[in-house]
């Protein structure tokens, strides 16, 4: 399975669009613009077609964990 695979599955399984995820990345300080984001989510045997990278994904993910459960909260130093 590869990245552009699971990218896909999560954007299905949690009903997100385009706009959407462009913000959760931006939580990350990650900018992406839509159309460089919906090459992603094409078939494997079209011209416009990009690999989901490792950092993608990843920035992605810790986005999608700031937009579910907020930011982290502060640690207290003692």
């Amino acid at each position: 399975m590869t990245n552009n695979d699971i990218f896909k599955k999560l954007r299905v399984a949690l009903k997100l669009r385009d706009d959407e995820i462009v913000k959760i990345l931006e939580l990350v300080d990650f900018r992406i613009t839509t159309s460089e984001l919906s090459a992603f989510f094409r078939s494997e045997d079209h011209p416009k077609y990009m690999e989901c990278g490792d950092q993608i994904l990843r920035n992605f993910l810790n986005g999608l964990i700031i937009h579910l459960r907020g930011p982290m909260p502060p640690k207290n130093k003692k």
